[in-house]
């Protein structure tokens, strides 16, 4: 059983912190006014070894003493001197697990986040020091925007958006996670927090056909078939450039989309896709034929897009030739992605099944591309109404809706 015993700090204490016993009846007012600790708890470990912890009130060094019995007993005991390694020993090896387990553009995100906002506040805190109310007072910290008091007009910390902040605080809390794993926490102070931005989805733009067409006129001879991909395969950027001539199967009419390059500053990374399963793509015969001019004269082992050896860059958002292609055909004004978009938009409106558009754009079920595009099956709920009206609404006669078999109208 722990064991709880007074103590007074002496010269030597102050010197090299150790600690002498109280004699019989000796007051503790010394060890009042020094402010050092007055109690000790003595207990064993589970392993045997004995080992104390020291408290300035009596009341704390008693809950302490209880609690630890009950730790012991439930198997929940974590040793006090193991919360006190700090958050930046800890970092490395999960960063480490993060670069091998995550593609190297979500890593580079996640480092970005440890560097800029993470480490500078938490780095040198002991695990065990970390408390829920302080990690909330962060986020709210990390979203405010800073002015300066002589002008208020004058932004000196621009706060930041919600995807940075639950980024930031998702790899607060995964390092602490290895703390519990590895028994240094009982717990993890970082579950649980109750003021997380949301973030607010971005509305959808989807291009018509013929706004397709202009898109794909005026984005030139050598660029024509990547936006007839991206508008009508529903590829995503990395996964189009990825493409090799050997992808293209012209007799099924499919794209093998098996590859994602990611754009890392000037170089790409290339790995899985997005959800790391290969799948078939449909291609509409009038893709499959600029895309057969596309890939004349390229060996089976070449690039589709781009110069045939080197990843196509993404395009500039101000002054490249996607966003000049978006000016000269008058559409909307859209990225890259929203063309993704707009395939999905004209599969629907070709009445293509919602499990087909699923695999197709490479979802893990079809709930995902209708959590998604809910936007686009309101027509699905016009057609109810009149699937419905044309059952059971007034007919010829002008019966009315919902009577029970004596006249009487039914109540639900």
């Amino acid at each position: 059983m722990a064991t709880i015993e007074p103590y007074q700090a002496t010269e030597c204490e102050k010197q090299c912190g150790k600690w002498a016993p109280l004699a019989k009846g000796e007051k503790r007012a010394a060890c009042r006014k020094t402010g050092h600790a007055s109690y000790r708890v003595r207990y064993r470990k589970p392993d045997g070894k004995q080992t104390d912890k020291r408290f300035r009130r009596k009341s704390d060094a008693e809950q302490f003493a209880n609690t630890v019995e009950v730790s012991k007993l439930a198997g929940e005991y974590v040793a006090p001197s193991l919360g006190r390694i700090t958050v930046c020993e800890l970092a490395p090896n999960w960063l480490l697990r993060k670069e091998v387990d995550v593609a190297p553009s979500n890593y580079r995100t996640l480092e970005t986040a440890w560097r800029v906002h993470v480490q500078p506040r938490w780095g040198t805190t002991p695990v065990a020091d970390i408390e829920l109310d302080a990690v909330e007072v962060w986020i709210a910290d990390m979203g405010r925007t800073v002015t300066d008091p002589k002008d208020p007009e004058k932004v000196i910390r621009k706060g930041s958006g919600a995807t940075t902040i639950i980024r930031a605080y998702g790899v607060l809390a995964g390092i602490l996670d290895t703390a519990v794993k590895a028994k240094r926490l009982r717990s993890n102070p970082a579950r649980g927090v109750e003021n997380l931005p949301k973030k607010v989805g971005k509305r959808h733009v989807y291009l018509t056909r013929d706004d397709v067409a202009r898109l794909a006129n005026e984005s030139g001879a050598d660029r024509r078939a990547l936006v007839l991909t991206l508008a009508y395969c529903g590829i995503r950027w990395g996964e189009a450039v990825a493409l090799r001539v050997s992808d293209i199967d012209f007799l099924r009419r499919r794209l093998t989309v098996a590859d994602n390059a990611v754009q890392l500053g000037v170089d790409h990374a290339v790995g899985h896709t997005k959800n790391r399963k290969v799948r078939p793509v449909p291609v509409p015969q009038f893709v499959l034929d600029e895309l057969s001019v596309q890939c004349k004269g390229r060996a089976r082992g070449s690039l589709v897009f781009g110069d045939g050896a080197d990843y196509l860059p993404r395009p500039k958002s101000s002054g490249g030739w996607f966003a000049g292609a978006v000016k000269r055909a008058q559409v909307q004004k859209i990225t890259p992605h929203d063309l993704r978009h707009t395939c999905a938009s004209l599969a629907v409106s070709a009445n293509v099944n919602v499990l087909a558009l699923a695999r197709m754009l490479g979802h893990a079920d079809a709930s995902v591309t209708l959590r998604v595009y809910a936007d686009l099956f309101d027509s699905d709920l016009d057609r109810a109404a009149a699937a419905i009206h044309a059952a059971y609404g007034p007919g010829e006669c002008g019966q009315n809706v919902g009577k029970s078999a004596d006249g009487h109208a039914e109540t639900a």
